[in-house]
């Protein structure tokens, strides 16, 4: 019997390791989340292309997951549509579920999470501004209402 692929969605500090942690013990399921295998494998958190591979290996290994008839859940930040409808699709290709969870606080709360945790200070190449997530608001594709219905309900 396939599994289930869960896609966490959102802006840095939205919450989406949290939530994912919670949804990996209540599941249970496998937690893919990039930010932790860069820092592990020593990588800078910006290196695009580092993430780009990290996320493709996540991918294959989250289908491997839905075949045994497992959970996945992947907590890229999936910002836009076109990122999501390939997993989704990809999933339901396997015969799995999919469940979409948007995470999208204020950006004062995005803001004062990404400030108080600096992690990409400490990961990467330089901190993270509030410009940064303005920009990154302003181009973050949120889903609507007729997106989020091409997506199962959580059990």
């Amino acid at each position: 019997m396939p599994g289930r692929l869960v896609i966490v969605c959102g802006l840095p500090g939205s919450g989406k390791t949290t939530f994912a942690r919670e949804l990996e013990q209540a599941r249970p399921a496998i937690r893919l989340c990039p930010d932790e295998w860069m820092e592990q494998l020593g990588i800078d958190l910006f290196d695009t292309d580092a993430r780009g591979r990290v996320e493709q290996l996540q991918w294959q290994l989250a289908r491997r997951v839905i075949e045994l008839g497992a959970t996945a859940v992947i907590e890229w930040g999936t910002w836009g549509r076109d990122e999501r409808d390939v997993l989704r699709t990809g999933a339901r290709s396997l015969g799995a579920a999919v469940e979409l969870h948007l995470l999208d606080p204020p950006l004062d709360v995005l803001w004062e999470r990404v400030r108080d945790r600096d992690m990409e200070r400490r990961l990467g190449r330089r901190a993270l501004t509030r410009d940064d997530l303005v920009a990154w608001s302003a181009t973050f594709q949120r889903p609507d209402a007729d997106e989020l219905a091409l997506y199962d309900p959580a059990p």
